[in-house]
């Protein structure tokens, strides 16, 4: 009797213990499994984003020519900095420095306030919005490509909309050149990638606004408050994050108007419509200078990692609670 009382513990441990490499390799195998489902995604992307960013930072200090395939393989520490040296004598580089900092300010800003509008009208629309909302879609379907060609249609010379339009009701005597002219060019491509853009960020601000508390506007009405000071006072702070999450978006999808640059003005005329990224574009295509071409993008890359932070900064700053 005591010597099966014995055995018995003997038995339990030695069970339990035969259990633990089992249970061991089952938690192992929980852990690794899920990383083996990603890491099919995580080598694409470090195959098609990754490698590609860091040999353009390396060609960037190389006077890379394509022409010249021996040229990539040529860097020194003395002249790492030639083709940044060159970008600042370069007056064409800050011609399309300007014209992209004015580009982004002005579609931005307008894209961002079309966009709200938008959205507070499409809030307080109590039937149809879903059929809204689907409309908005059809512009975030159109690939860049197809907007700069429909807007080249728009503003063509001769057989464009806007000059028929305006022929027929007499307001121009003449058909306008709009992609030729220098403030008209500039224009034309603003419209062009507002249209594209006001979409995306009015759903991102009418999710925002649905998501708003309504015991705060409750309260508001019941101190009598108007509806322009529960627009300011309320909606806009509490509607802030939402907004600077769509900038940001929106700055970093705004080099999709490179395409809407080339198809519709080409960089002309006269550099007045040329972009930092149609302009590093140019110089790869046209001739070969790929490394000059990486040191010009690897600038607006950092310019815009740098307008990405403070919209970051300024979000974390901008949290409201009532």
């Amino acid at each position: 009797m005591a010597q099966s009382e014995s055995s018995s513990p003997a038995a339990a441990a030695s069970a339990k213990r035969a259990s633990r490499p089992k249970r061991s390799s089952y938690y192992r195998w929980r852990t690794i499994f899920p990383l083996l489902l990603i890491a099919p995604a995580v080598i694409i992307i470090l195959l098609v984003v990754a490698y590609p960013m860091v040999y353009s930072v390396y060609i960037s200090f190389t006077p890379y020519n394509l022409l010249r395939p021996d040229t990539t393989l040529v860097f020194t520490v003395d002249k790492m900095f030639h083709n940044y040296e060159r970008l600042l004598g370069d007056k064409v580089f800050w011609r399309s420095v300007l014209n992209t900092v004015i580009f982004l300010a002005v579609t931005v800003n307008l894209s961002y306030f079309i966009a709200l509008g938008l959205s507070q009208l499409m809030a307080r629309v109590s039937r149809g919005q879903g059929l809204m909302r689907t409309l908005l879609m059809v512009p975030m379907m159109f690939a860049a490509v197809l907007v700069g060609f429909q807007f080249a249609w728009f503003f063509n010379a001769t057989v464009g909309l806007v000059n028929n339009v305006l022929l027929s009701l007499h307001i121009l005597q003449e058909p306008k050149a709009w992609l030729v002219d220098i403030p008209t060019g500039m224009i034309s491509i603003m419209m062009a990638t507002i249209w594209m853009n006001v979409p995306m960020l009015t759903i991102i601000l009418l999710a925002g606004t649905l998501s708003l508390p309504r015991e705060v506007f409750e309260a508001a009405d019941v101190d009598g408050a108007p509806a322009w000071q529960k627009f300011r006072h309320i909606t806009m702070p509490l509607l802030q994050p939402f907004s600077l999450i769509a900038l940001t978006v929106l700055s970093l999808d705004i080099a999709r108007a490179y395409d809407i640059v080339r198809i519709m003005t080409g960089g002309g005329p006269a550099n007045r419509t040329e972009m930092i990224w149609t302009y590093a574009g140019r110089l790869a295509e046209r001739d070969s200078q790929y490394g000059l071409a990486s040191a010009m993008s690897m600038v607006g890359v950092i310019l815009g990692v740098l307008f990405t932070l403070y919209l970051f900064r300024q979000l974390v700053k901008s949290r409201v609670v009532y």
